[in-house]
């Protein structure tokens, strides 16, 4: 079963980094209040970019790796560049 990195876009605009098995299951246990504390004040997120990791461990480096980035280098993942 595939591994998924994504990011998710907040209510207040800012960007919130995860991992999760099933993206569709995890933007509803967030927008449902039992998802990361950051988001609960933030809601509703929309998750709006993810990358396919054939391991946890492996889309947990991505999430460390990205959450370490600039915004202006988030945004331009965002946009394929």
């Amino acid at each position: 079963m595939p591994h998924y990195f994504y990011l998710a876009c907040c209510n207040d605009g800012s960007l919130y980094a995860g991992t999760c098995m099933d993206l569709k299951e995890r933007e509803e246990k967030h927008n449902a209040g039992t998802g990361a504390k950051y988001t609960r004040s933030r809601l509703p997120i929309t998750i709006i970019y993810h990358e396919e990791f054939s391991t946890l461990g492996e889309a947990r480096r991505r999430e460390i790796a990205v959450k370490k980035m600039k915004r202006n280098d988030k945004n331009a993942l965002l946009k394929g560049k």
